[in-house]
């Protein structure tokens, strides 16, 4: 019989802290949500208190693209998605906001669910990258947002 190994467990190394942070955050809103049970409530001030805490451009992003949304898709609801800025369709997130610092990432992203209405033939992209918004790229996001909510031809 052999001699045991002396073998120390490794930390699991396979999420990083932004992600774990993230995963935290989700569980703290599926908690808030059951705890309020079948009650509607309006998430728009944790949506709004949530753009508040960024920072610099993914703030200013965040605050434009929220009042592009309202504007062009008013049928969504907005809520918390794993810590970001998302907007709901029938209880499930249609697009969401993700600040470039939530995970120290190069540019904002503003992605969009299977929820979207947005098939364009075979392929299709469902994620944007954002490093400014000027008229051009309101327009684009405007018109995105009413063909996500669009019923299906």
């Amino acid at each position: 019989m052999s001699a045991a190994k002396n073998t120390k467990a490794t930390a699991f190394e396979g999420f990083s802290e932004e992600e774990r942070a993230a995963m935290k955050d989700h569980a703290q809103e599926l908690k808030k949500a059951a705890r309020r049970g079948s009650k509607q409530v309006d998430l728009e001030p944790d949506v709004l208190a949530k753009i508040a805490e960024m920072e610099g451009p993914d703030r200013e992003l965040a605050e434009r693209i929220h009042a592009i949304v309202k504007a062009n898709a008013p049928e969504l609801t907005p809520k918390l998605w794993y810590g970001m800025p998302a907007y709901a369709k029938d209880g499930k997130v249609l697009c969401f906001f993700q600040p470039a610092m939530k995970f120290k990432a190069r540019y904002a992203t503003l992605g969009f669910n299977d929820v979207a209405n947005l098939d364009d033939g075979t392929m299709w992209p469902v994620a944007y990258a954002l490093t400014d918004l000027g008229p051009e790229e309101e327009a684009r996001i405007a018109a995105l947002m009413k063909k996500a909510v669009a019923e299906p031809a």
